[in-house]
Order: structure tokens, then sequence, then C-alpha cells
């Protein structure tokens, strides 16, 4: 089991660890809905020093990135980035990632902490005819995610750089916290704004040190995993391994935007007849119409009792205060406002199918 250079600091801050993905990792440190709170309300930070980072260098770099990844990221400028996915070749999802634009030729692809061996395996197999600079440098690199409406005022005081003008998926290299250069990111995973901050493991705890001191006066909390994905689910956004996976198809995940026929890359012909044909399941949201929380793994049925599909994704959401989740199902039951039902133990629990995100802000 790895540590990221914090974990001393979390179990210190009395945090209950769990392993995930290979790292001991903090799960929570307070209930999980003072945490989901603290985000959308106030200021939170979360340690996801384990997510990989790859740099892909020189003249044949964006040839590459075009090969594997689904978007279009010639669209790219320095200090961009863009939501991406890694197709495989039979259709499904090897990963979802983001793509950043360092300098003219040097790319950052940021990577899911349990596919960091797959991905560089996939990506390195196309390279050998592209022959691009590949580094893995997921060992060396911490990530500091600093979410919540009020990210901008209270870390505004540590670094020279005005926050409040860094435009969503764009980014800054720029000091932060004393250290010089350090990536400054106006992306998260919690619909709530903010930032996440790249940074080397050796500076990692002068920034943790540096954001709760600025942070204290709005008051500043750690947060943990389970927030996390309490916080993602509300939004809709996939996670890998429930959501999406090596049998999910981009457009059965709603992820079409994301996929640009704009060039050729990773099973782009399969993909375009998809699009033409339309998948054949969708993935939905859904909130229970009745008391309950739907789990992964939980049948969803029609209102014959017949299994139509999975939840891959589900919780009891701290702001709405219902079940919702996410699940597969075919296509009949896609609309909103469809009626479908939860299996929770013995009892189907009526569901309806909304549009994303559940939580409006």
């Amino acid at each position: 089991m790895k540590n990221t250079a914090l974990s001393k600091t979390h179990e210190a801050l009395g945090a209950k660890m769990v392993p995930f993905a290979g790292y001991n990792m903090p799960v929570s440190y307070d209930s999980v809905n003072i945490e989901h709170d603290a985000v959308r309300n106030g200021v939170g930070v979360f340690d996801v020093s384990h997510m990989g980072e790859f740099l892909i260098e020189g003249p044949n770099a964006l040839e590459l990135i075009q090969k594997v990844t689904s978007n279009d990221a010639s669209k790219l400028t320095i200090g961009k980035a863009q939501y991406s996915c890694l197709p495989n070749e039979s259709g499904g999802i090897v990963d979802d990632l983001i793509v950043y634009r360092v300098k003219e030729e040097t790319y950052l692809l940021v990577v899911n902490a349990s596919n960091i061996e797959k991905d560089w395996n996939h990506i390195s197999k196309y390279n050998e005819a592209i022959n691009a600079e590949m580094k893995d440098i997921s060992e060396n690199y911490s990530l500091l995610a600093i979410q919540g409406p009020k990210a901008v005022e209270a870390m505004q005081s540590i670094t020279s750089v005005d926050l409040s003008a860094i435009k969503f998926y764009n980014f800054v290299v720029g000091d932060f916290a004393g250290i010089a250069h350090v990536i400054i990111s106006a992306t998260g995973y919690t619909g709530s704004g903010g930032f996440e901050i790249y940074c080397k493991n050796s500076e990692v705890k002068q920034v943790w040190d540096k954001v709760f001191e600025a942070g204290a006066d709005f008051g500043i909390k750690p947060i943990g995993l389970a927030a996390r994905d309490t916080l993602r689910l509300e939004m809709g956004y996939c996670l890998y391994g429930n959501d999406i996976t090596d049998e999910t198809s981009p457009y059965e995940a709603g992820l079409g935007w994301i996929t640009k026929f704009t060039k050729d890359f990773v099973n782009s012909e399969a993909l375009a007849r998809e699009k033409e044909h339309g998948p054949k399941r969708k993935l939905v949201a859904f909130e229970l119409d009745d008391r309950g929380i739907p789990r992964q793994g939980y049948d969803i049925v029609d209102g014959q009792g017949k299994t139509i599909g999975e939840v891959t994704s589900g919780t009891m959401s701290p702001s709405l205060g219902k079940g919702i989740g996410l699940g597969y199902v075919p296509n009949i039951f896609t609309d909103i406002g469809s009626k479908i039902n939860i299996q929770i133990r013995k009892n189907a629990v009526a569901a309806t199918v909304v549009k994303l995100p559940f939580y409006k802000g």
C-alpha cells in the first residue's frame, strides 16, 4: 500500500484511512454530510495525489494524443485543459482523463489512479509508431483540490496570480503558497468551483499548511474520498470503474460531446457508426420517488419486475435529501420522466429518470 506525501498529516488530523487504488487514502475526517456541505457552501481541500500524471513531449506529442484520445486536442492552446477519454479497440473506454497543454510541445495527461499502469501501456503501444517522448511523473507529484464557492477569495492571499481571472478548464503556472512554479488549474470534480494544484511531493506539505492558514477565516476543512463521491455524483460526473468501464462506450455514457471525428483515433470508425445508429442502452440519472438509498450493483427493474439494468453509482444526496443514482437502461427507459424501479433488498422502489445535474446550485 502506497502513501501520499501527506498520509501522516491526514492521520494526525484524525482521518479515517482506507485502501483506495493501491494507496492509503483519507475517506473522511468528519461526517460525510458536514464535509459535503463545507464544499458546497464554503471551501474544502482534498488530497488526490494518488492520481496519475504523464508528460507527453516533443514534435510528435500532439500526434500521439490525437491518436489515443477521443476529444480534439488540436483545439488546445497553452494554458487550456480538456476533458477526454481513451477509447479501446472494442468500443469501450480505457480511462477518462484531462489533457493540459503546458508548452508548445508539452502536454500533461492526468489519469485515474487505478488505471496508471493500464493507461501507460495502452498509450505506449500506439507510441511505438509515433515516437513521442513519454514520462510517467506520477510518483513525484502531488495534487490538491481546493474546492468550493469561497476558494478564490480564501486562496488569493497566497498567490500573485489573479485567481478570479482563471476561467473554467484553464490553468496558470505561477507562484502559490510560497512555491515558485505550480500548476493552478480551474478544474475539479465537485461542481462547486475552485482549483486543483499540482506541485512536487517535496513541496506539498508547505502548500497544504499555507492553504489551511489562508482558509482559516473561511471555515476551510479537509475533505475525504466519501464526500468527493457524493459531490461528483450530485453533478452526474462519471466515475471510472462504476459508470464508465472497458465495456461502456462514450455514446452509452453520454460522452458524445468529447468524441470528435475531426481526426482519426483509436476505434473511431466503429464509434462513428455507433453515433449514426445510436447505442442500444444509455446511462441515465434517476431520483427515488420514495425512501431508500440506491447502491452500486442494485438491479434496475421495470413495472413487471423484470431486470432492465444495474445501478452504477448511487447515494443519499446530502444536498437534495433523497436517493439519487446512475445506471444503464435500454433506450425505451431513457427519456426524462421515465418511470423505473430500483430493487433495494426485497422492495422495488419507484424512481424517475431526471436531467443532470441533480444539484443545480
